[in-house]
């Protein structure tokens, strides 16, 4: 069976490979359409097995709420290169993936990637993308937010993203954006202290006390000393404590409770690239 060059735009179109790829798979499955793009699947997990070795350290974090703004996620692609992190293509089928989450709400990671998308799951065009793309790629964390109202954030490069969801609708724009880009900045470990597992709590204990162990501090003085250092890490580390960045007098709790003293945060996510 042959093919025309325009056959080859066709394949090129509904796969996203390349014009060569195209060509060679058109030419193995003796003009084949649909054999052609098993062809290229197939490719794509031979690619994905040959680099799976490699680390993808490079990707995009995107961070989108619903239409009603009550569910928020955060879904991150990783890749090898920044070249193809900043590629229009691969931040567009992170967007597309982030899209499914948003329709689906999935619970989980693994339930994200069973999603069927124009009749393959996302786990398997993620797959496909590989051997089109030429790197190895890895879906790697989705999070999410459930509130009464959510609002995302995301920082300039998609290499950093966050979600907020509050206890009310209808909030203040800029206040919710401020405090979503408070966590893109500061980067808390929780909401407040009391949502701070006590496990997480009594190894901070432990650090301090070795430390000032350490810098030659009486013993009977490690634990008077190590509460007061853990209360400092409570007023880094839990989000409504921490001193607002935009305002260095006053805390995000009252920067909050000056638009609204019923508001409150009820969660959020945080991802970074780096982190």
């Amino acid at each position: 069976m042959s093919f025309t060059t325009a056959d080859v735009v066709k394949l090129r179109k509904s796969t996203g490979a390349g014009m060569m790829d195209c060509k060679n798979a058109l030419t193995e499955s003796n003009g084949d359409f649909d054999r052609a793009i098993e062809i290229i699947r197939e490719r794509g997990k031979l690619v994905a097995s040959k680099r799976a070795d490699r680390d993808a350290t490079e990707g995009a974090v995107l961070a989108k709420v619903s239409d009603d703004k009550k569910f928020g996620a955060i879904v991150v692609l990783n890749c090898e290169t920044d070249f193809v992190a900043k590629n229009e293509k691969f931040i567009a089928f992170t967007t597309e993936i982030l899209d499914a989450a948003l329709a689906n709400k999935p619970a989980s990671l693994d339930e994200l990637k069973s999603i069927v998308l124009e009749g393959r799951t996302i786990g398997e065009q993620v797959t496909e993308q590989i051997g089109i793309i030429g790197e190895k790629l890895d879906l790697s964390y989705y999070g999410i937010v459930q509130a009464e109202t959510v609002v995302p954030y995301i920082h300039p490069g998609n290499k950093l993203a966050t979600i907020v969801g509050f206890n009310k609708s209808d909030i203040e724009v800029q206040m919710g954006k401020d405090v979503a880009m408070q966590i893109a900045a500061m980067n808390p470990v929780a909401v407040n202290r009391e949502s701070i597992p006590q496990q997480v709590i009594d190894k901070e204990l432990e650090i301090a006390k070795e430390k000032f162990r350490l810098e030659g501090k009486p013993e009977a003085m490690l634990d008077k000393i190590a509460q007061g250092a853990v209360q400092k890490w409570f007023s880094e580390s839990a989000l409504l404590e921490q001193t607002f960045v935009k305002d260095g007098k006053i805390t995000v709790k009252q920067y909050i409770a000056q638009n609204d003293k019923t508001l409150d945060v009820t969660g959020f996510e945080r991802y970074a690239l780096d982190a």
